[in-house]
């Protein structure tokens, strides 16, 4: 930290080229989360899970990296951010080889869980090196534009590279992927990123460990098994838990003199109102992103490699918003830009509304790219808004408490605009479906569209015609509907971005040259509630 009048030290060439490489897990561990999606059914037909198994085979990876971000982030803060990331990059890419190498699906739930933790390994290690290199705050605001950026980059990529990875090899494929990006983060790692001061202090509460996960994996669990259990019973249980849990969780960090998440700074009004925008834009995103997906594949009937490159046009502009995200803030208030970006999410939805089974690509594409970059804004600002609001010694926990944040929104996008959606469909079939279709076969189409595109593939034409027009008009409505709820979060969001974070400086305030621009910021996180001790 520069002291007062002093310009605070500007990053270099060996900075930027570190930051290059802390994209790239970035990018990768992201687009872990949907990289099988596309691949399901190429994994389903070889290692033959049954339903519940394959949803524990696409959902324990993003399970278990949620629910260890706060302790690795704390982790790292303690034992070193490169150790601790070059460390999981090494697990990560010898769990790939393994997990693409499974034969049954255990295994591979196995594998994807651990894969998880390596991950969680990761994740705030490199936010809390891109802090410990980048002390300018607008070269500081590029790079973390930049991270966020690759970060829903890959969220975005992921079913494109599926896609492609699908046309020329297997499934197996697409978990191989990972193992030279990880190598490449091994052997540069020690090369180009600084060793990192490690924090002395207690032992870390392994304890509270403990309890931090079994609040966040049932928590997680609850919530998204809200959009696809067939108990709500088990999905409300895991919640009740979840929060029963999380209550123990918060006492003991009360108490503790060295607590392992300082939950105090949640009282303060920068980082409350920067995780409460940021859980909201991710919330609205999550489940109308998957609905698209699944529009796009089941009702438009586009290849996987197909789906990816729909999806491309939208990523692009996200990466180049990311970008700029930071410039702009450096002017404006940032809380003024997330909220616009909000508002701009707000007509993309709006968009979506009016989509229909007849709706053609281009409608959908352009609807997408007005819809998906907005999100940038959120993910860029509010992740600098949080962890600049902490002691530098707590980066990474705090990191780690925003990525936490992130996935919790998917979950509840997932959960509660994935549970609209789907009683939006339901509804929509009530008296529909075609006289004379087998019992075992209307269940399945009630169920979801996927079941009726399977029943549809052995039924005879003058069944199978008429259900899948009723099914696609079914799942249109359900993304329209969808959409509408998903508009109502995000224009909340930008509501409370506008008034809880407006007294955040444009961050070219505590550019170098202007006078007191840092106490200036300083004080205005002092006065938003109180700085961390």
């Amino acid at each position: 930290m520069s002291s007062a009048g002093t310009p605070p030290p500007r990053a270099g060439s060996k900075e930027w080229a570190a930051l290059g490489l802390l994209v790239l897990p970035a990018l990768l561990l992201f687009m872990m989360l949907t990289i099988l999606f596309l691949a399901s059914p190429y994994l389903a037909a070889d290692l033959k899970p049954s339903s519940t198994e394959t949803l524990w085979i696409l959902d324990i990876y993003g399970f278990l990296m949620a629910s260890l971000l706060v302790l690795m982030g704390t982790v790292a803060d303690r034992f070193g951010h490169r150790n601790l990331l070059v460390a999981g990059a090494a697990l990560f890419g010898i769990f790939s080889v393994l997990a693409a190498m499974a034969d049954s699906p255990v295994m591979m739930i196995v594998w994807r869980a651990v894969l998880g933790v390596a991950a969680a390994m990761q994740m705030p290690a490199t936010l809390g090196l891109i802090f410990s290199m980048f002390h300018d705050p607008k070269q500081r605001g590029v790079a973390i534009g930049t991270w966020a950026a690759a970060i829903s980059g890959g969220v975005a990529l992921g079913p494109l590279l599926a896609g492609l990875l699908l046309e020329a090899f297997s499934w197996r494929a697409t978990l191989l992927v990972a193992v030279p990006v990880m190598a490449i983060v091994v052997i540069g790692g020690p090369l180009l990123l600084p060793r990192h001061q490690r924090t002395q202090g207690s032992k870390l509460d392994l304890f509270s460990a403990a309890l931090l996960l079994t609040t966040l994996l049932p928590l997680i669990y609850g919530i998204k098994s809200f959009a696809t259990s067939d108990s709500p019973m088990l999905s409300t249980a895991g919640i009740v838990i979840g929060l029963a849990l999380g209550g123990c969780f918060i006492l003991r960090q009360l108490r503790s003199q060295e607590p392992l998440l300082d939950v105090r700074l949640f009282t303060n009004r920068t980082v409350g109102g920067a995780l409460g925008v940021f859980i909201l834009a991710a919330t609205g995103l999550g489940g109308v992103y998957l609905m698209f997906t699944q529009f796009l594949q089941q009702v438009k009937d586009l290849s996987p490699l197909r789906t990816g490159f729909a999806i491309l046009p939208a990523a692009l502009v996200l990466i180049a918003v990311a970008t700029l995200s930071p410039v702009i803030a450096r002017r404006v208030r940032p809380g003024y830009v997330i909220a616009t970006g909000l508002a701009v999410q707000v007509i993309g939805y709006l968009l979506f509304t009016q989509v229909d089974s007849a709706t053609g690509l281009p409608m959908l594409i352009a609807g997408f790219v007005v819809l998906y970059p907005a999100v940038s804004p959120s993910m860029a600002l509010t992740t600098d808004l949080v962890v600049s609001s902490v002691p530098p010694e707590k980066a990474g926990a705090a990191g780690g408490l925003a990525s936490t944040v992130n996935d919790l929104g998917i979950s509840l996008g997932v959960a509660i605009v994935g549970s609209i959606g789907t009683a939006a469909y339901s509804s929509g079939l009530v008296g529909k479906l075609p006289e004379g279709l087998p019992a075992k076969d209307k269940a399945a189409a009630e169920e979801n569209l996927s079941g009726a595109v399977a029943a549809a593939q052995h039924l005879p034409d003058h069944l199978a015609d008429p259900l899948l027009r009723v099914t696609k008009d079914a799942f249109a409505r359900g993304l329209s509907i969808g959409s509408a709820t998903a508009a109502v979060i995000a224009a909340a969001g930008a509501i409370i971005a506008a008034l809880t974070l407006r007294h955040v400086p444009p961050t070219g305030a505590a550019a170098p040259g202007s006078q007191g621009g840092e106490a200036d910021a300083a004080e205005s996180v002092a006065s938003a509630g109180g700085g961390s001790k």
